[in-house]
C-alpha cells in the first residue's frame, strides 16, 4: 500500500520533509531561486554582442525601428525572407519583437539592455519553476480560500534551485539570441499553469475556456521558438497521470492480457476525451500554420551541420543519433564540458561496433531503462508520478532537437536543454529526497552534498557566463574542449584577425583547413591575408579551391578576382568578377573592384559604370563615388565630375574624401571660393588631413593668397614631411615671397 496522502485529488509527499533545505514561505522561497539565478549569470550583464548575435541582432535590420515593423512577420530569426532558399525558417517573430523593443529603448545596439532582460527572464523563469514543480510533484488542490495548497514545498524548492544554478544554461542566458528559449519557456511555463487552472474548481469538471487560453499560450510559445509546441505534451500528461489518476502500467496489464476495462467510460465522464481531442486539433492546427509559414519547406542543412543525418547506412544513423542523446545526457550531469559549438569533427561519428564510445548510449539506455520501469512500476505512487513526470519533462521539450522528425541543422545545442534540464532537474530533486529519507545516518553528509553540488553548479555557471562575455575569451575557452572543431580555430583566427592580430589568426585558420580541407570560409579568409602579405600565389591557390569546393561561394570569387588583378591577370580576374556577380547579383564591393579593373586598363567608361552600380545597390559606397570623381577629374570631365561629387555629398554630406575630391575640381575650373569652402569642410572633420593642406595651399599660391598658401604648406609638412611636391611648392612659393619683399623693398 502507498504511503501517500491523497487529499483533494493532489499528493502529499512523504519525503518531503527529509529534504535537506529550511522551509520557506511561497514568497521567500521564489525570491531565494530568483537571487540564485542572478548571481548565476549577472557578470554577463555588460558583455559583448557574441558569435550568433552578430547575424540575429547585428545585421538583423528588422531590429531598427526605422524599418518597417511588418517585416518581423515575413522574415525569419536571422532577418532573411521566409521564401528565400537561403532561410533556416526559424520563424521567431515575438523574440525579434523584443529585440527590437530594445533597441528603440537603448537608442541603438547597446548590449547591456539586451543582456539584462536575459538575466531577468531568467530569474522569472526560474522562481516559476517551483509551481511547475510543486503541481508536477504534489498534484493541484486549494483550500476553502481558494488558495494554492503545495504538498512539496522542499522537493519543488530544491529542483527549481538546481535548474537556476545549472550551468548548461549559460548559452540561453548570456547569448542574447538565447533569448529565444528564455521567452519560449516562460510560455511553456504559463501554458502548463492555465491548463492546470482549467481544473480548480474540481477534477470532475473542467473550464474549456482555460484550455483554449493554454493552446494560445502555446501558440505565443511558439512564435517565441517553435519548441514551444511541446507543451501540449506536457498538458496531456498531467491531465492523464494527475488528473485522471491514471496507472499506466496497470491499464498496459489489461491491454495485454485483453481483460475488460471500465476506464473507457471514465475517461468519457470525467471529459478525458474531450479535453485530448481539443489539444490535439489545437496542436495540429498550430503543426499547420507552423508549415505553412515555412513556404518553400523546411531548410537545408550541410554535412559538417550533422553529419550522422546524412549517414548512409541507417544502423549508424540510429547509433550516431543516440550517442549525441548520451552527450546531451552527459552535459546535463557533468556540465564542465561546454562549447559554443559542436560541428565540424567536434564529435566525431561511430562507425564500427568496435568503437569504445558504443558503450555511453547503452549506458543511456540502461539507466532509462530503469527510471522507466521505476516510473511505471513502483508501487509508490508519488515515486511514480515524480520520475514519470521527470522523464516527460526530460524528453518530451527535446523532441524537436531529437532528429527523429526531421534533421536538424546542430549536432549537438546547449540551448535546446533549457527546457530539458527542468526533468533533470526534478529527478536529482527526487534522488536527494529519496537518499535524505532513506539514509538517515548520513543525512548530514548528504546535506553537505547537496549545498557542495549547488556551490558548484553556481561557480560553474558564473565562471562560463564570463566566458561568454566576449568572443575572444568564448571561441578561446572551446579549443580544450574540441580541440578537432574546425569552427573553433576558424573563429579564433577570425576574431584575431578582427583584432589586427593577422599573423596569429593565419595559424589558426590553416588548422581549420587541415581539419577540414573543404572549410570554404576558412580557405577565404586565409587567402584574404595571404593577399594582404603579397603572398599572392598561396592565396589564389586556396581561393580557386575554395570556388571548386563551393561554386556559388561568390566572396570567394571575388577576392580570387582580386589577387589574379595583383597578379597583372586581367582577363582571368575580370571572369572572377562577372561569377562573383552572377552569383550575387546585388554586390556593391564587387562592382567597385570590377571599376578598379577597368581603370587599370584605361577603360573608362567601363570603370564608371561599374562605379555607378556599386553607388546604385548601395548609395553610401564612399570609394565608388570618391573613384568616379577622380576618375573623370584625370579624364578632363571636370563638369561631370562636379556634378557626380556633389551628388554624393547629397547622400554623405560628411564625407571628407569626397570633399577633397571636389574640392580639386572645382579649383582647377578656377572656381577659388567654392572649392575653399569645401576643402575647409573637409579640414574641420579631419583636421590632420594632410593632402587636403597640401591642396589647399596649391589653391591660395594660384588665387595670390600666398600668406594662406605659405600657412596650410607649413601645415601639411608637419603633418607628413615626405609629401610628394609640397615641398618644392613651398619653396616655390618662399622664393615669390623673398621676390615680392625685395620688389616692395
Amino acid at each position: 500500500m502507498s504511503r501517500n496522502h491523497i487529499k483533494d485529488g493532489a499528493v502529499e509527499s512523504h519525503w518531503d520533509h527529509h529534504i535537506p533545505l529550511p522551509k520557506l514561505g511561497s514568497f521567500y522561497s521564489r525570491l531565494v531561486t530568483a537571487f540564485v539565478a542572478l548571481i548565476c549569470f549577472i557578470n554577463s550583464y555588460d558583455g559583448d554582442f557574441v558569435f550568433d548575435d552578430s547575424e540575429a541582432i547585428i545585421n538583423n535590420k528588422d531590429l531598427n525601428p526605422a524599418s518597417p515593423l511588418s517585416n518581423i512577420w515575413k522574415n525569419d530569426f536571422w532577418g532573411s525572407n521566409l521564401s528565400s532558399n537561403s532561410s533556416h525558417k526559424s520563424y521567431r517573430p515575438l523574440t525579434v519583437l523584443t529585440f527590437r523593443i530594445n533597441y528603440l529603448l537603448a537608442g541603438g545596439l547597446y548590449p547591456v539592455g539586451f543582456h539584462l532582460l536575459n538575466v531577468a527572464l531568467h530569474c522569472v523563469i526560474s522562481a516559476l519553476m517551483i509551481d511547475v514543480f510543486s503541481i508536477l510533484i504534489g498534484g493541484l488542490s486549494h483550500d476553502g480560500k481558494g488558495s494554492k495548497l503545495s504538498f512539496s514545498p522542499k522537493a519543488s524548492f530544491l529542483a527549481a534551485l538546481f535548474f537556476a544554478a545549472h550551468p548548461v544554461h549559460t548559452e540561453s542566458v548570456a547569448g542574447v539570441v538565447g533569448r529565444a528559449d528564455l521567452l519560449c519557456a516562460l510560455f511553456f511555463q504559463l501554458s502548463f499553469l492555465v491548463y492546470c487552472k482549467s481544473f480548480q474548481g474540481s477534477d470532475k469538471k473542467f473550464s474549456v475556456s482555460w484550455i483554449i487560453g493554454s493552446i494560445l499560450l502555446c501558440a505565443v510559445a511558439m512564435l517565441c521558438k517553435e519548441q514551444g509546441i511541446t507543451v501540449l505534451g506536457v498538458n496531456a500528461a498531467y491531465d492523464i497521470l494527475i488528473v485522471c489518476n491514471l496507472n499506466i502500467y496497470e491499464l498496459l496489464q489489461r491491454l495485454l492480457s485483453r481483460r475488460k476495462t471500465a476506464e473507457i467510460g471514465e475517461w468519457v465522464r470525467n471529459g478525458l476525451l474531450v479535453r485530448m481531442a481539443i489539444l490535439f486539433f489545437g496542436g495540429s492546427f498550430l503543426l499547420y500554420a507552423r508549415w505553412r509559414i515555412m513556404g518553400t519547406g523546411p531548410p537545408s542543412f550541410t554535412e559538417v551541420d550533422n553529419p550522422a543525418s546524412f549517414a548512409e547506412n541507417v544502423i549508424l544513423r540510429i547509433v550516431n543519433y543516440n550517442y549525441y542523446y548520451s552527450l546531451n545526457a552527459w552535459l546535463l550531469l557533468c556540465p564542465w564540458w561546454l562549447c559554443f559549438d559542436w560541428s565540424m569533427g567536434c564529435v566525431p561519428l561511430i562507425k564500427s561496433a568496435s568503437d569504445w564510445r558504443i558503450i555511453w548510449p547503452l549506458l543511456l539506455w540502461c539507466c532509462l531503462t530503469g527510471l522507466i520501469s521505476q516510473a511505471l512500476c513502483s508501487q509508490d505512487s508519488n515515486k511514480r508520478r515524480t520520475l514519470t513526470f521527470g522523464l516527460v519533462l526530460l524528453v518530451i521539450p527535446f523532441l524537436p532537437a531529437s532528429n527523429l522528425f526531421f534533421r536538424v541543422g546542430f549536432v549537438i545545442a546547449e540551448r535546446v536543454l533549457y527546457l530539458s534540464s527542468a526533468g533533470y532537474c526534478l529527478i536529482l530533486a527526487y534522488a536527494v529526497g529519496y537518499c535524505s529519507c532513506h539514509w538517515r545516518k548520513h543525512r548530514r553528509l548528504l546535506r553537505v552534498a547537496t549545498l557542495v553540488l549547488l556551490c558548484v553548479n553556481v561557480v560553474r555557471s558564473a565562471q562560463r557566463s564570463q566566458q561568454w562575455r566576449s568572443e575572444q575569451s568564448l571561441f578561446t575557452s572551446a579549443l580544450s574542449v574540441c580541440p578537432l572543431n574546425a569552427k573553433v580555430h576558424y573563429n579564433v583566427g577570425k576574431n584575431l584577425a578582427d583584432r589586427g592580430n593577422q599573423s596569429a589568426a593565419v595559424k589558426y585558420y590553416r588548422e581549420a583547413v587541415r581539419l577540414h580541407p573543404k572549410y570554404v570560409h576558412a580557405m577565404n579568409n586565409l587567402g584574404n591575408i595571404l593577399k594582404e602579405r603579397n603572398e599572392l600565389y598561396e592565396a589564389e591557390e586556396l581561393l580557386s579551391a575554395a570556388v571548386r569546393v563551393q561554386p556559388d561561394f561568390a566572396a570567394a570569387w571575388m577576392n580570387l578576382g582580386i589577387v589574379q588583378n595583383s597578379l597583372k591577370r586581367f582577363d582571368e580576374a575580370e571572369r572572377s568578377y562577372w561569377n562573383a556577380i552572377k552569383f550575387r547579383k546585388k554586390y556593391p564591393d564587387c562592382y567597385y573592384n570590377l571599376g578598379r579593373l577597368y581603370a587599370d586598363l584605361n577603360r573608362s567608361v567601363d570603370a564608371l559604370n561599374a562605379w555607378r552600380n556599386a553607388t546604385m545597390l548601395k548609395p553610401e559606397h564612399s570609394l565608388a563615388w570618391n573613384n568616379m570623381v577622380i576618375l573623370l577629374d584625370n579624364t578632363g570631365n571636370l563638369a561631370q565630375a562636379e556634378l557626380i561629387g556633389k551628388e554624393a555629398l547629397k547622400i554623405l554630406p560628411k564625407d571628407h574624401t569626397i570633399m577633397f575630391s571636389l574640392a580639386n575640381v572645382l579649383g582647377k575650373q578656377e572656381k577659388y571660393k567654392e572649392s575653399e569652402g569645401f576643402f575647409l569642410n573637409a579640414l574641420k572633420i579631419n583636421p590632420n588631413f594632410a593632402s587636403c593642406h597640401g591642396n589647399l595651399a596649391v589653391l591660395y599660391h594660384r588665387w595670390g593668397k600666398l600668406d594662406f598658401a605659405k600657412k596650410h604648406y607649413e601645415l601639411s609638412l608637419r603633418l607628413d614631411p615626405n609629401a610628394p611636391g609640397t615641398k618644392e611648392n613651398y619653396n616655390m612659393l618662399k622664393r615669390k615671397l623673398e621676390q615680392r619683399q625685395r620688389t616692395v623693398g
